[in-house]
């Protein structure tokens, strides 16, 4: 069959988007699903700086590839072998397709799934090859999923099967943002109750751990970002202080205001100056909790000491240390509850055809999430 995709041929080019066009929305040839693997004609899917990333090159994948990862649609076809989907089944995909066999998954840790990560970093489906193709050439999958397009192959690892009843264009937003976000302050960090929180850089996944922070109960909450507009949505989201990083005595500042340094800060910017901050207004004992995805070239330094004098912690966090099968279902019920309010992030939806637009709306932090529906 054929679908419509965003391609990226090129990495690199100059913003605004909406004039280099670095997406190229092409009509490809999609094979059926294999063993395994489903059908899904996509209906709402995210802007994420993940995809960002690769759009500007500091994050480096095969080109040509077909871009999109935090995605949600309906099922027309499962392949064979699937026995718990059938046509007509809302899903969400997951940017990691986890093998179930591999040690980190049966660790329970499906974000390191090994084959997954190799077929990430090759463009290709978790069982091999690819499913898209223009003009004969094959065409690069995005993190399994090539979201930004109107049908995608997908594999059964990389969905969960969710409510049909909420909509897609905030459903849509569950398989990277808020399992990114509110992972990391729920599963990697596990902040305790009454705790002191930052959050460093306020994109959707920030605001996420925003929503994340509030949830687990801290009792301070503080927004940081160079951005006025998102410090006024953060107040909106629940931070009870928030601070411009452009203030050059803004670490000062939260050190002041936090007793000398909060007991968990995160850092969701995918900066060095960004992490920097995170690490110096943690406090004694805390720990210092990273979702951001750098170009690999940058290098993060600091006191080598202060990890032992001051029992420091620093860890990463992919995919918020989810189990998607696990996490979306509990997090859709929060939202459903009223106690986890992601749909205020959504900061508008777009067409298909102006998805360049949107990028350039998430490059100048213009945008919480922006969600683009087919």
């Amino acid at each position: 069959m054929e679908t419509r995709a965003a391609v990226l041929y090129e990495m690199g080019l100059p913003a605004p988007y909406k004039e280099s066009q670095p997406l190229k929305i092409e009509t490809l040839k999609l094979e059926p699903p294999k063993q395994g693997e489903l059908l899904i004609k996509i209906r709402a899917a995210g802007l994420c700086h993940s995809d960002l990333s690769v759009i500007n090159g500091s994050r480096p994948r095969p080109m040509p590839m077909a871009l999109g990862h935090e995605a949600a649609g309906e099922v027309i076809e499962a392949g064979e072998g699937i026995t718990d989907l059938k046509p007509g089944d809302h899903v969400v995909c997951s940017f990691v397709p986890s093998c179930g066999h591999c040690l980190p998954c049966q660790e329970g840790r499906p974000a390191l799934c090994e084959p997954g990560a190799k077929a990430n970093n090759e463009g290709e489906m978790l069982s091999g090859g690819r499913r898209l193709k223009k003009n004969g050439k094959e065409i690069n999958h995005h993190l399994g999923v090539s979201g930004f397009a109107e049908y995608a192959v997908v594999s059964r690892n990389s969905v969960v099967k969710v409510d049909p009843e909420i909509p897609f264009s905030k459903v849509a937003i569950f398989g990277c943002a808020v399992i990114t976000g509110v992972g990391a302050v729920i599963n990697t960090a596990r902040v305790k109750p009454g705790s002191s929180v930052a959050v460093v850089g306020l994109g959707g996944i920030g605001l996420n751990a925003l929503l994340g922070a509030v949830l687990a109960g801290a009792r301070k909450v503080i927004a940081v970002d160079i951005n006025t507009q998102k410090l006024e949505i953060a107040k909106k989201l629940g931070a009870t202080e928030t601070f411009n990083s452009r203030n050059p005595d803004v670490i000062k500042e939260i050190r002041s205001a936090t007793d000398g340094g909060v007991d968990y800060a995160f850092e969701t910017a995918g900066a060095v100056p960004a992490m920097e901050t995170a690490y110096r207004i943690t406090k004694r004992g805390g720990m210092t909790v990273t979702t951001g995805l750098p170009d690999p070239s940058h290098q993060f330094s600091f006191p080598q000491v202060t990890l032992t004098a001051e029992e420091r912690t620093v860890k990463g966090s992919y995919l918020g240390s989810c189990v998607p099968s696990r996490d979306i279902p509990r997090f859709i019920e929060l939202y459903k509850q009223g106690r986890l309010p992601v749909d205020r992030l959504l900061t508008d939806t777009l067409p298909f055809e102006k998805i360049n637009e949107g990028f350039d709306k998430l490059a100048n932090g213009e945008a919480a999430r922006l969600v683009v529906e087919m």
